[in-house]
């Protein structure tokens, strides 16, 4: 869990990945809202579930905020990931729009 503060939807899609619980992680988002890692974007309900599904629930993901900054509607995070597809540290962006996610963003990091 994290000991870092985060606006609530972005704490809502962290605890949904460390709770495995794919329905939790999917509401966090708006209905518009996207993830993109690495370039790859996955858009609206279904593709923010097959995300889930691929790179992270369905992965045994468990997440780690080791840092956070924020700023009108963007948050800025390092964290820790452990998973099958990956494990190790990253970089993260959160948009939030309302009380949804609109985007979270894993930029290359290279």
């Amino acid at each position: 869990m994290s000991e870092h503060s985060l606006p609530a939807p972005a704490q809502a899609m962290v605890d949904a990945i460390n709770a495995a619980d794919t329905e939790a992680f999917v509401a966090a988002f708006s209905a518009d809202g996207h993830v993109s890692d690495w370039g790859t974007v996955k858009a609206g309900p279904d593709g923010i579930r097959s995300w889930a599904e691929t790179d992270a629930i369905g992965a045994g993901a468990r997440m780690t905020v080791l840092s956070a900054t924020s700023g009108d509607n963007t948050t800025r995070i390092r964290f820790a990931w452990t998973s099958s597809v990956f494990t190790g540290e990253s970089d993260g962006i959160f948009v939030i729009d309302g009380d949804k996610l609109a985007s979270f963003t894993i930029p290359p990091s290279h």
